[in-house]
């Protein structure tokens, strides 16, 4: 008996806590709106800045029409307003979800969008401690994705409306791994790594041949082969910076 008796508190529990939560979701939405009615107000609140009611109120849009013509507008709402808040989990989360479900979808170049402002974010979501620092010192594995996410855009979607600043995101992306390049190759040289320093200087120099700072990757290079001994890599090196840089030995 006594067995049962706890079997039965426990139901009466459980039960409790599900009105609870089904009055927690009723107060959320109003039940009588229409899918037009409950998207406008979501799309007021996103509009007004208020990213997490904003969410609150899509996901629970989401939840009740998950097939109806405004969804797909709905999931590309929520991937703002997920960015927006900083939540860059669930907002690269949903923008594969989307891309996933929807491959012929129009609005799939702001998805491609969203994905390298997300990942971009990702990064400075992490080292937004460092306040006046360079982050190129730090690991850029999620801004390199963001690049190719941008790169995706522009060669896909050339004449989308988001293509112009993405190439000027890819500019600015390039730079900047080109930095984080010349900071790790900096890092083998004060540690005697010299073969590590010249191979980093290296895919900059194959890479990102466009940016200015392969002056000074050749450099490290030139450096790096001498010390090694490698005579003719370093006379090569040396070749090719000259050839371009004639005043960089001076």
């Amino acid at each position: 008996m006594k067995v049962n008796f706890l079997a039965i508190i426990a139901l009466a529990l459980t039960l409790t806590a599900c009105a609870g939560n089904k009055n927690a979701e009723e107060e959320l939405v109003n039940t009588n709106q229409s899918a037009q009615q409950m998207y406008e107000e979501a799309k007021n609140v996103l509009d007004s800045g208020l990213y997490n009611r904003a969410i609150e109120l899509l996901k629970a849009m989401e939840g009740r029409y998950p097939f109806g013509p405004l969804s797909r507008q709905v999931q590309l709402d929520l991937i703002y307003a997920y960015y927006q808040s900083g939540d860059t989990t669930q907002a690269l989360a949903s923008i594969d979800r989307f891309i996933r479900l929807n491959p012929n979808h129009p609005d799939l170049d702001y998805a491609y969008y969203m994905r390298g402002l997300s990942n971009i974010k990702v990064d400075e979501n992490s080292f937004q401690e460092f306040v006046g620092i360079d982050r190129a010192d730090r690991d850029m594995s999620s801004t390199k994705q963001g690049f190719e996410d941008f790169k995706i855009l522009v060669s896909t979607y050339p004449n989308s409306k988001y293509a112009n600043d993405a190439r000027k995101r890819m500019f600015a992306i390039k730079e900047k791994l080109v930095r984080y390049e010349l900071l790790v190759a900096d890092y083998y040289v004060r540690r005697g790594a010299h073969l590590a320093a010249a191979n980093r200087c290296k895919y900059i120099v194959e890479y990102y041949r466009d940016s200015p700072q392969v002056e000074q990757a050749l450099k490290i290079m030139v450096d790096s082969y001498d010390k090694l001994g490698l005579v003719k890599l370093r006379d090569d090196a040396k070749a090719v910076l000259l050839l371009n840089f004639p005043n960089a030995l001076n």
